[in-house]
């Protein structure tokens, strides 16, 4: 693939839209790439590739809000999100509607639906609530802190794994050295770049390709795929995976020599 068509495959520029919801079917392990920006509130929509009644009948989506606070309303539950906290609506949950408390600084959901066979409990977790994970050396510029939400420890799912990853000031390497794994696919949003960029390495280990990243971008990664990022300051990410299993650390290790 030339640079175009890898953009034009593996990555999801315009995530948000003032006023408007938007999704894209990503076609890996069935999931549903999506954001939503609410100056007034914006019901979830059914679409036909469901080929349901309406979209949360065999799905699960979680939310994770980057904006200003909001709500979301699910089956006539409300759950309130700040900024970074999540939210999780199970298979079988008729109307979904995203609101923001205050248009003037209006939230910003980024969610992932993937399919289900299972209802859990709708859940939300605040970014407080979750326990951090300390990876990375200073040294080595990927010193950062991941933030599990949706996972067998924390909300319960039946398919879909969820959270974020932020990087302390002078580290701009995330997943590095990077890994693979067979059996899930994972969608990446990038945010609170600013206006630094970010250079998102993919591809097999042994023939990687890259793409140029901005602000609130996403990326696409097939499961035979590597996925680590370098950017030219620190940043936030939204991980999201659906597949076989819901172990973190199910992964294959690519050693940076081997890498081409």
């Amino acid at each position: 693939m030339n640079t175009e068509q890898l953009r034009d495959t593996f990555l999801v520029t315009d995530v948000f839209c003032a006023g408007d919801l938007r999704g894209v079917f990503t076609g890996l392990d069935r999931l549903v790439v999506g954001g939503a920006m609410p100056l007034a509130p914006l019901e979830l929509p059914n679409h036909p590739k469901t080929g349901r009644a309406f979209f949360l009948e065999q799905r699960e989506l979680g939310a994770i809000n980057i904006g200003g606070p909001g709500v979301v309303h699910a089956d006539g539950r409300s759950f309130s999100l700040g900024r970074l906290d999540c939210v999780y609506v199970p298979m079988g949950t008729r109307n979904v509607v995203f609101e923001s408390a205050n248009t003037k600084e209006p939230a910003q959901f980024y969610f992932l639906s993937c399919p289900a066979h299972a209802a859990h409990p709708a859940a939300t977790m605040k970014k407080m609530d979750a326990t951090p994970a300390e990876l990375g050396t200073r040294a080595n510029a990927n010193q950062r802190t991941i933030y599990k939400y949706i996972h067998a420890g924390g909300i319960q799912s039946c398919q879909l794994v969820m959270g974020f990853t932020e990087l302390a000031e002078g580290a701009v390497w995330n997943s590095f050295p990077p890994h693979t794994h067979d059996r899930r696919a994972e969608v990446y949003l990038y945010f609170d770049l600013g206006e630094s960029i970010l250079v998102h390495l993919m591809g097999e280990p042994t023939q990687t390709r890259h793409i140029f990243v901005h602000n609130q971008q996403a990326v696409l990664s097939p499961p035979w795929s590597i996925h680590c990022g370098c950017g030219s300051a620190n940043y936030r990410f939204i991980w999201g995976m659906a597949g076989e299993n819901q172990k973190f650390d199910d992964m294959d290790g690519a050693g940076p020599t081997d890498l081409r």
